[in-house]
């Protein structure tokens, strides 16, 4: 289930900012039609796209852009959003739940919504982004690595239903990358580009799983033991 990216025509979603916006060029520049999503299409400046109106906390929204773009063949699922904060002391739940929302059941509604155009175009790709927090914890972002790991759970069971139609689901690791969402961190930062070659690599050759980084390979080597391994 190899991708030719040259013949691709790719949905890219949070595509305005970060990771997103470096799929969005690196696509354009592999030959790719490129439709860049984002909940304010005005804020997409990537030279070569078409910038969609997406909403992926809202499943009108979704709905709406998967029935206008039927001529899609791989979707990148890479909307995310950020909350600190320990989910054991904290005054409320209302950022995670926007974490759940936005991780979580957003790249769902997308999945559910294209798994149709995709499989009437030949099958496709789906691209998560995880995250090394997919495996790791730590109680300041406990939230966040809940919706990861919930993601990587349901990128394994799309894997298993969209095996069948010929679709492609991989799932994309990494540690810290350097974004506006770790602007604040001061450990070690991957490059986003980087990673995006990595994935594009991937899709080339058929690859169901990207270990972007050291800090997602080491993680991934830890799963089998003791669970304290795994809280930072």
């Amino acid at each position: 289930m190899s991708i030719s990216l040259d013949q691709s025509t790719v949905l890219v979603t949070g595509a305005n900012r970060g990771l997103g916006k470096a799929f969005a060029g690196a696509l354009v520049a592999a030959g790719a039609t490129v439709y860049a999503g984002a909940r304010d299409p005005q804020s997409v400046t990537t030279p070569g796209v078409t910038a969609v109106r997406l909403d992926v906390t809202d499943p009108e929204s979704v709905a709406a852009v998967a029935a206008g773009l039927t001529d899609v063949t791989v979707v990148v699922n890479n909307a995310g959003i950020g909350r600190s904060g320990s989910l054991l002391t904290g005054e409320s739940l209302d950022g995670f739940r926007e974490e759940l929302e936005t991780n979580v059941i957003g790249p769902l509604h997308v999945t559910r919504a294209f798994a149709p155009v995709l499989a009437a175009n030949g099958g496709g790709a789906v691209v998560n982004i995880h995250s090394a927090l997919s495996w790791f914890t730590s109680p300041q972002v406990a939230g966040y690595s809940a919706t990861k790991a919930a993601l990587w759970s349901l990128t394994n069971a799309a894997r298993g239903e969209l095996r069948e139609q010929g679709t492609l689901v991989v799932g994309v690791h990494v540690g810290y990358m350097d974004t506006d969402m770790t602007a604040d961190v001061t450990a070690p930062k991957s490059d986003p580009a980087d990673l995006v070659t990595q994935v594009l690599e991937a899709l080339e050759k058929g690859e169901e799983e990207v270990l972007g980084d050291d800090t997602s390979r080491f993680a991934k080597s830890v799963l089998s033991g003791p669970p304290a391994h795994l809280v930072l």
